[in-house]
């Protein structure tokens, strides 16, 4: 199978990459810079806005996996919500049309998309049908409607785009937990052995989350169920409150301690480390509502299991370079 990775680069991007690539499926990663090399992968320039000679790789390949777009771990200056927009928008455009010009289209375009859809709430579990999209959510920062909003446009623009003889699907994404380095797992994971591994502002606040295999499993379970179009939301069927899952994570990482967090010290940290408290306040109560009535069964529903799973794979090196 031939998978076209647009923006493949990223700590997702590898994750992927590299166990596609593992497995014997021929990846072509689109990049706009450099990128070191990988087995199994081959690298192909492309600036993201335009159409070039990489749109030859989307003609006669069988998935396009398009995660291109700045990532979200930033400060939320004017510059970089800028750079967050256009870099996802322009992206979905033009990954979009490369797939309608095409003579010999994918079958599936699976369009990278954002839990972070859904409001922020903790009173019930938002899945693709009954869940509530977010926005205007009273008590929250006014400013978190921001990624709502480009969360609703960069799903409008695969869903605009005249592609009749391909299928998509917009991936509603939780937090990917992977040993891979440069990922929310390694800074959580970090901050727990520090003893930083306890509640923020309560840690009532919901994260949902899917452990690294089960986003691979769930992405072959997309490409090979041609009756699935459309958002599914990609996250384990327990989301659970921040605290609780902290505290599975010092036992799995075997560390008693884990400091408490005020808002105020989350807002501080947030700024030390260039990155914005909406991704740790923000309530993510988010389900696989389409996945399971689909039949997908889940190798890591539960999250102190998969922690424990996790945290071993830290002590295994990782096969990233050719």
């Amino acid at each position: 199978m031939k998978v076209v990775i647009p923006g493949g680069t990223g700590h997702l991007g590898r994750v992927l990459s590299r166990r596609l690539g593992d497995r014997g499926d021929e990846v072509v990663v689109l990049t706009r810079g450099d990128a070191p090399p990988e087995a199994g992968v081959r690298h192909v320039r492309w600036d993201g806005r335009s159409a070039g000679p990489w749109t030859d790789e989307i003609d006669g390949c069988d998935v396009v996996l398009n995660l291109a777009g700045r990532s979200v771990n930033c400060r939320y200056t004017r510059a970089n919500l800028r750079e967050m927009w256009n870099s996802r928008i322009d992206s979905a455009r033009v990954v979009g049309g490369a797939i309608a010009r095409a003579a010999r289209p994918p079958r599936v375009w699976l369009q990278m998309s954002t839990a972070t859809i859904y409001a922020h709430r903790h009173d019930a579990p938002n899945d693709e049908t009954t869940g509530v999209l977010g926005g205007g959510e009273p008590g929250v920062p006014s400013y978190w409607a921001f990624s709502v909003d480009l969360a609703r446009a960069w799903e409008r623009e695969q869903r605009l785009a005249g592609t009749p003889r391909t299928r998509k699907v917009a991936l509603r994404t939780a937090m990917v937990m992977s040993p891979e380095p440069g990922g929310a797992f390694e800074m959580l994971l970090r901050l727990t052995r520090l003893g930083l591994g306890g509640p923020v502002a309560g840690g009532a606040q919901f994260l949902s989350w899917i452990h690294e295999d089960d986003l691979v499993r769930a992405l072959d379970f997309l490409v090979e169920r041609d009756d699935l179009t459309g958002p599914v939301n990609l996250a384990a069927p327990e989301p659970l409150p921040y605290r609780d899952f902290m505290r599975a994570l010092r036992a799995a990482a075997g560390v008693r301690i884990g400091l408490p967090a005020t808002r105020w010290m989350a807002e501080v940290g947030a700024f030390a480390l260039r990155s914005d408290t909406e991704l740790l306040l923000k309530s993510r109560r988010v389900v696989p509502g389409r996945l399971l009535e689909a039949g997908f069964a889940f190798d890591h529903p539960a999250w102190p299991a998969a922690a424990a799973d996790l945290v071993h794979r830290t002590k295994r090196p990782l096969r990233t370079v050719a």
